[in-house]
């Protein structure tokens, strides 16, 4: 029996057996005695905490549980768990089920936690108090927060009943786990209770005590004791490693003074820090033995605690009123002048607004950024605990957590991104915390853990208001999105910014604060915002934000152009209707199958600013902005001449206020005439390409400090500033570069088995500077000498494959260096994998993919004369001329036009899978640049495969060096150029946001034939002398065959066109007084030369419908006409009788295009002799030819004003 009965104990005696070495071994120092009774003692507050609940009655033991230590917390429990001792299951049960449905509560575990509550670790000075609470036992200490404080439990051995344990988050930055206490701890000892002071002490109520400090000098009380009611309490501020804070207490009842008096006392002793926690608005103290000292920057006086001071709970029978003199309390009452803020806001009348200052209890539902301080409330308002130094308590908070805040800042509409009203704490408030969350803490995103000294710097150095604070929150976190952490690391992102190491997330954010910053913003003084009256802190007053910028995603920002683009895409307004009226289909969709739109930074509201790693494609050989969203090709230009060189920028951080973003559209429709032009159905297919272009000057570029974008490790290995270890490079100097496109390239015997494909790749020609350098520490050692012979060899480089990274970067007449990282190695850039045999070039070499490029300095080329950066220019001479056909040209020169066309007959290729189809190119209508040129000659320039699409930048209106075109004479005598595989482009200057268009030049006619540099096209004042010819047709808007009665006319009815659209053109004899022309105008400038109405020409043009073609021919003054028509029709009468009417023959205004362009290289017409009959005499002299010319437009003369009225009056 008595062995049955042991066996049944034996749990327990188990149990107690290690709660007594537990205790043991935590309580006491090693090799001392352990006191029994204390080890009883524990064992005994157990059994009472356990039997405290009715369903633990079957078991004397919480045999379930075991202890555990300080250190066994911090080293094994690596989960958030809480214990609760005297919970019952369905307490347990009911206490997880209010957390509402499918929350993820605290995981329970069954476990003792026994430990002395202290307010300092062991290892730290008493001067280093900071008012934070630690649970401690002899294997460590750990912090902890609790709901309320009482001062005498500080010391004591307690068992802590309710309690939950939470470990640091991996990327937390607030340092090692926690504890929180939940319920009242158990004292394993009897707390000793204070029996109260042998007689009552004498204290000053809150009015007395407002007089004494106002008349300290005329009656002087040695540290007076201060009792009330506590009213305000502020935050716990630390400045200059001193922490103090400011307690508010007011009269008890209206019996003790004045209603309202109100008294602060600071508090600044460092083991008087821990009051911060004990103390409760609305509880009444006794503050003993204070003195009056003057508080810094804020110019007055005010009570202070003394190291020898308590805090007492305020009992009435315990306290009495400390009597003053009599003349003291007749003293005159009037209050003090309160300081005030003196800074005018009187400008912004209207805008700026007063938050309201209110007490609120509420529970935290979202943590929107912790290290900012950004939390919600009850799903319905932002919190904002940044401008308050939150130190232990912002651990705890969490969803779930409950918290009284007093004293807090309501703002509404703050702008900056917040779209609910914010509570936001100053130091003139105070949070208590009411309850703890029984919810697992959420793993954070790391930009919400990461960057917390980073905005403490934003709000306490930049002195950012809530409103722009939030905006700066916001914005991070969309930087971080972009960039990390593939680009850079969280924490290197955010991290604090210090002297001569500043914050790459602040220089992006906003490189200055100046123009973001209110200037009436108050500048934070922490006495003054938690003493004066009236209350003035950065939430008092505030205006809404409007947004100042944001930080679109690349991808964004391309899917923000194309969607404005096509949106802006309307036919009827890139192709006006007076000139659309007339074109056939397939010249509408030619015109509608390019266009462009430039959208500069300034039209985006928002302002946009880009963001983005500059990087250099291997694929393509452009260069491209890129973030994790994606990509979007740019073009840098350092200045308005000069493109990027550089290569070092690669792998840079480029941030752009002011660019343009390029969208190009291509679209191929079938609109069969004008009319159909509304109806989008007839679009086939739309593509767009998006690009961005700036400059340089306007660009913030930042080092990275270790490019790890991407997956080409090559284009970022030239950006690291120590470059390659081992290696050896070359100088050479470039003379030309050619086209990036696909070539063919022989391949080695035995390489493959499959026959080669195009590789895109490009060819640099130019010279070796110097004999291979070895890499000597950081730099370059001597280059090795070189014979007299190989002194300035020629080379021609190769770029293949990844190696086409380098195509942006490469610009005749600059030097780079070539370098070849890895163990030096014999006659490494004298080899080639795929030696070619080039006439002229000596030395040919294929650069690896893991070769760099650097940009050649002064200093490597000390010996070498002044590189001309001239670009190559053909003279003028040579370009426009019927000689050197087939010659390649370089010039400069501005793109005035751009379509999409059939290219010359001399460059159709035949599509293989259809021999009826021919490819499209592209022709550009370009303005040279010639030197003493004042009109500058138009030239017609041809891309076609596989020079498309051309590079980005060749817009109308942008400034562009071609380089090595090939010169063509088309057999009408027309001189155009065409891409060549020797082709290099380089754009000067980016096409002009607006661009208003030069009037004009007025001249006279006989100008045009003095020869030399004549204009193109002018206006000028004239006389329609005869009507040479006039035509009108309507043909067939497919075919162009003539449409009688609106039908095509076609023999073998196969047209599938339904449309006639009406063309006319008519012939005129002008003459100025000086010279005589011959004008053809072309469709609806036909009606103007006529002087008929819209609704006039509109109607001869139905009438022309009929017959489908009506063509005149006057032969001369006082000629007969001659008609296709027949003459008696009454159209053709008409027009006959019209052309010869002073309606037609009359002065106008003639703006005019040249018809002999100036690449028209057709000889000229000689002078012919002319006989003239002057009286009786007959005359025979030489006469030039008819100046031939295009009408651009007819306007009526200007009228000569009418003489003035003094004039009239004289």
């Amino acid at each position: 029996m008595d062995a049955c009965g042991a066996q049944a104990y034996s749990p327990e005696r188990a149990w107690l057996e290690a709660a007594r070495t537990f205790i043991q071994e935590t309580l006491f120092p090693a090799g001392e005695e352990p006191d029994k009774q204390l080890i009883q003692s524990v064992i005994d507050c157990v059994k009472k905490t356990w039997l405290s609940q009715r369903e633990n009655q079957d078991f004397t033991l919480p045999l379930g549980y075991s202890f555990v230590s300080v250190q066994n917390l911090k080293s094994h429990q690596h989960l958030p768990c809480c214990s609760h001792l005297s919970w019952s299951s369905n307490a347990f049960q009911a206490w997880s089920q209010g957390a509402g449905p499918g929350a993820s509560v605290l995981p329970r575990q069954q476990l003792l936690l026994l430990g002395t509550l202290i307010d300092l670790p062991g290892d730290l000075e008493p001067e280093c108090m900071s008012g934070s609470l630690y649970v401690r036992d002899n294997t460590g200490t750990l912090g902890c927060e609790l709901i309320e404080l009482d001062l005498s439990w500080l010391g004591h051995l307690f068992l802590f009943p309710s309690w939950s344990y939470l470990p640091p988050a991996k990327k937390s930055s607030l340092g090692e786990g926690h504890l929180e206490l939940w319920g009242t701890p158990v004292p394993v000892l009897p707390l000793a209770v204070s029996p109260g002071p042998p007689t009552p002490i004498p204290v000053l109520y809150p009015e007395k005590a407002s007089r004494l400090l106002r008349y300290r000098k005329k009656n002087k009380v040695k540290e007076p004791n201060l009792a009330g009611k506590l009213v305000r309490l502020s935050a716990l501020v630390t400045t200059q490693n001193k922490r103090y804070f400011i307690a508010t207490l007011g009269e008890l009842t209206e019996a003790h003074g004045q209603a309202g008096s109100q008294v602060s006392i600071i508090v600044q002793i460092p083991h008087q820090m821990v009051w911060h926690r004990v103390l409760r608005p609305g509880r009444a103290y006794v503050l003993t033995k204070l003195r009056v000292t003057k508080t810094q920057g804020h110019h007055c006086y005010i009570w202070t605690t003394t190291p020898s001071s308590d805090l007492i709970p305020l009992r009435p029978e315990y306290v009495r009123d400390l009597e003053l003199d009599t003349l003291f309390l007749e003293a005159d009452l009037t209050p003090l002048p309160q300081p005030t803020n003196s800074k005018d806001s009187s400008g912004q009348e209207g805008l700026v607004r007063d938050s309201k200052v209110l007490h609120y209890l509420g529970t935290v539902t979202d943590v929107l950024n912790e290290s900012a301080g950004l939390y919600m409330l009850d799903e319905q308002l932002i919190l904002c605990l940044a401008y308050q130094q939150i130190h232990g308590l912002r651990r705890v908070i969490r969803p779930g957590v409950h918290l009284e805040l007093r004293d807090v800042h309501l703002l509404q509409a703050v702008g900056g991104g917040a779209a609910k009203p914010v509570l936001a704490l100053c130091l003139h408030g105070t949070i208590l915390l009411q309850s703890f969350s029984r919810l697992k803490p959420e793993a954070l995103p790391s930009y919400k853990v990461h960057g917390a000294s980073l905005y403490k710097q934003l709000v306490w150095e930049c002195q950012l208001g809530l409103p722009l604070y939030l905006w700066a929150v916001k914005t991070l976190k969309e930087l971080a999105h972009k960039l990390c952490p593939y680009v850079l690391g969280y924490h290197q992102f955010l991290k604090h910014s210090s002297p001569g190491n500043p914050s790459l997330a602040l220089q992006l954010l906003a490189p200055s604060w100046d123009e973001l910053v209110s200037p009436v913003s108050p500048v934070r003084h922490a006495h003054s915002e938690i003493l004066e009256e009236p209350h003035n802190c950065p939430h008092q007053k505030y205006t809404q934000l409007q947004t100042p910028y944001s930080f679109p995603t690349l991808l964004d920002l391309a899917k923000e152009g194309q969607h404005r683009a096509w949106a802006a895409f309307d036919p009827k307004a890139l192709l006006p209707l007076p000139e659309a009226a007339h074109m056939t289909s397939s010249q509408l969709n030619r015109h509608l199958a390019w266009s462009w739109l430039c959208l500069p930074s300034c039209v985006f509201q928002p302002a946009q600013v880009l963001l983005g790693v500059l990087v250099a494609s291997s694929h393509k050989g452009s260069l491209q902005l890129r973030d994790l969203s994606g990509s979007v090709p740019c073009m840098p230009l350092s200045d308005t001449s000069q493109p990027l060189t550089d290569p070092k920028l690669i792998g840079c951080l480029v941030r752009v206020e002011k660019f343009q973003l390029v969208v190009e559209r291509e679209v191929r429709s079938s609109f069969p005439s004008w009319k159909e032009l509304g109806m989008k159905d007839l679009i086939q297919k739309k593509q767009a390409r998006v690009y961005i272009q700036f400059f340089l000057a306007d660009a913030l570029i930042l080092p990275v400090p270790r490019a790890t974008f991407g997956s080409e490790s090559p284009q970022t290995d030239s950006s690291c500033p120590e470059g390659p270890h081992v290696g050896q490079s070359r100088l050479f100097l470039v003379s030309h570069k050619e086209a990036l496109m696909k070539r063919n390239f022989c391949v080695l015997p035995g390489a493959s088995s499959q026959p080669p494909k195009p590789t895109l790749s490009f060819c640099v020609s130019g010279t070796w500077l110097c004999g291979t350098q070895r890499k000597e520490g950081s730099g370059w050692g001597p280059p090795e000498s070189l014979g007299v012979g190989n002194k300035y060899q020629k080379v021609s480089l190769i770029f293949l494959g990844p190696s086409v990274r380098w195509f942006p970067f490469l610009y005749p007449n600059r030097v780079y260096r070539l370098v070849a990282p890895g163990p030096s190695q014999t006659s490494m850039f004298e080899t080639s994998q795929h030696p070619l045999e080039l006439a002229g070039t000596q030395s040919c070499l294929t650069v690896p993919k893991e070769w760099t490029l650097e940009l050649g300095s002064s200093q490597d080329i000390p010996n070498v004369l002044d590189i001309s950066r001239a670009l190559p220019e053909s003279p003028l001479t040579h370009l426009l001329s019927d000689n050197f056909s087939n010659s390649l040209v370089s010039f400069s020169a501005e793109i005035l036009s751009r379509i999409l066309c059939e290219p010359p007959l001399a460059l159709r290729r035949i599509k293989p899978d259809n021999a009826g189809a021919v490819k499209t190119g592209v022709k550009l209508t370009v303005a040279l640049e010639m030197d003493a040129c004042d009109y500058p000659p138009h030239l017609d320039i041809y891309i076609e495969d596989p020079h498309l699409p051309p590079q980005i930048g060749l817009l109308p209106g942008a400034r562009v060096h071609f380089s090595q075109l090939e010169k063509k004479i088309s057999r009408s005598n027309i001189v155009y150029c065409c891409f060549r595989p020797t082709t290099s482009v380089q754009v000067l200057s980016f096409a002009p946001e607006t661009k208003a268009r030069a009037p004009l030049p007025h001249i006279y006619l006989a100008e045009l034939l003095q020869g030399g540099s004549v204009p193109f096209q002018a206006t000028t004042s004239c006389h329609i002398v005869l009507v040479l010819s006039l035509q009108i047709l309507w043909v067939c808007a497919h075919c162009t065959s003539i449409s009688p009665q609106g039908r095509c006319s076609r023999q073998d009815h196969n047209c599938p066109a339904q449309t006639a659209v009406s063309q006319a053109s008519v012939r005129l004899l002008v003459e100025d007084g000086t010279a005589e022309a011959t004008v053809s105008c072309r469709n609806h400038h036909v009606a103007t030369a006529l002087g008929l109405s819209p609704s006039q020409w509109t109607s001869v043009l139905e009438y022309a419908r009929g017959p489908g073609r009506v063509a005149l021919q006057f032969k001369g003054l006082g000629a007969q006409t001659e008609s296709s028509s027949k003459t008696q029709e009454p159209l053709a009468l008409f027009l006959r009788t019209l052309c010869a009417s002073p309606s037609v023959l009359r002065p106008v205004k003639l703006s005019f295009a040249l018809e002999k362009r100036p690449s028209d290289v057709t000889p000229a017409e000689p002078a012919r002799l002319q006989h003239f009959q002057c009286g009786e005499l007959p005359l025979l002299t030489k006469v030039n030819p008819r100046l031939r010319l295009v009408c651009l437009s007819l306007q009526e003369p200007e009228l000569p004003g009418l003489p003035e009225a003094s004039a009239a009056s004289s």
